[in-house]
């Protein structure tokens, strides 16, 4: 059984989700200690335990320890063997993160998977459901046929947002060693990086219908526009309003890189994201994601940090190299929690990670 520290640099609840994957995957049961400890609410938050209770219902795992506010806990995980399952994480917890323990797992399940998530999906400190449906998904695509679908928005407080995500997997997972190799040998290998020519930039600017009176999807939108404005590229920016249990607003942006036209089977996108906030001018918020945005696509950089952080799971299964915008302690803290699964994994040379051996390579899981 490995033990890993969950107050490893970063010492976030990333720790316990990537675990939590892994763990799933690979069959390796794992203890997890000082958890969120340097947090002013360390310990097990609701998102986590939603996330431990979902991969119990989905294959039968059993988890030591798994309370509100614990510090400590030791997962054994089994295969899957439930494939449509209803979530309530209950609060406004992020959708997304909850994705984050359960997508390595289930995009190697041996059937079709169906889920339906209530919670938030644009919340502080995590990636929107915008960003991840795409940003991210469209790089997951090589290993599953992927759809998610916003069905109803859910800002903090309150949350109540929903969304359904349906997984059509095209790799088997058994046994683990001989599933990596192969998984290496049949995937197209990540090769993000440098950016190739910006082929437009396109987003979606929300907000609870009790906004529209303001204006402010097409304010965030408009200002956002302004900071691309000269930059001659072609921008579309959707405006959109919800019936949501809370007040909110936000806006997300993202770029589609290729020669002619995008490269569906190894994309190239770079994404940002900004929340509104009591007191905060619709027209900030705008000009908040533009510079975000910006700022990725004259570094030259093929993936921006946020999705940086959640592809080296998935980079690992994969093989190949990515370049970042920046090598955050958030990716790092991942890179250690990833090879205390998979032994020696990746090399770093700066903002750019690769995966250290090759497809001929005997694949060694501890």
């Amino acid at each position: 059984m490995l033990t890993i520290d969950g107050n490893y640099l970063e010492g976030g609840g990333q720790i316990v989700r990537t675990a939590l994957a892994l763990s799933t995957l690979t069959g390796i049961s794992f203890r997890c200690t000082n958890i969120r400890q340097g947090r002013k609410d360390a310990g097990l938050k609701a998102q986590h335990l939603t996330a431990i209770k979902a991969l119990e219902d989905l294959c039968g795992a059993t988890c030591e320890g798994a309370m509100l506010g614990s510090t400590d806990i030791t997962f054994f995980p089994k295969p899957i063997k439930k494939y449509t399952l209803s979530i309530d994480i209950g609060t406004a917890g992020s959708i997304s993160l909850l994705l984050q323990a359960l997508l390595p797992s289930l995009l190697f399940a041996d059937k079709r998977i169906v889920l339906r998530i209530t919670g938030g999906t644009d919340v502080q400190w995590a990636m929107p459901t915008d960003f991840m449906q795409h940003v991210l998904i469209p790089q997951l695509q090589r290993f599953a046929d992927i759809t998610m679908i916003l069905t109803k928005r859910g800002y903090y407080p309150k949350g109540q947002g929903e969304i359904m995500v349906k997984i059509k997997p095209r790799i088997r997972k058994s046994p683990f060693d001989d599933f990596l190799l192969t998984t290496r040998r049949t995937c197209h290998p990540y090769a993000l990086t440098t950016a190739k020519e910006l082929l437009c930039i396109k987003g979606i600017s929300h907000a609870s219908m009790d906004l529209q009176d303001a204006r402010v999807a097409e304010r965030q939108a408009r200002a956002a526009e302004g900071v691309f404005r000269k930059r001659h590229c072609p921008l579309v920016i959707d405006a959109a309003y919800y019936t949501t249990a809370s007040t909110g607003s936000g806006i997300t942006l993202w770029t589609m890189f290729g020669k002619d036209e995008e490269d569906t089977k190894r994309p190239i996108r770079l994404g940002a994201d900004a929340l509104g906030e009591r007191g905060k001018k619709a027209e900030v918020v705008g000009e908040e994601v533009a510079h975000k945005l910006l700022a990725s696509i004259m570094s030259g950089a093929a993936v921006d940090s946020h999705t940086m952080d959640n592809l080296l799971p998935f980079l690992a299964l994969a093989g190949g190299k990515i370049c970042s915008t920046e090598l955050s302690t958030h990716a790092r803290t991942n890179i250690y929690v990833i090879e205390q699964f998979l032994g020696p994994t990746f090399t770093v040379d700066g903002c750019c990670v690769s995966v250290l051996c090759s497809v001929e390579e005997p694949v060694t899981v501890k």
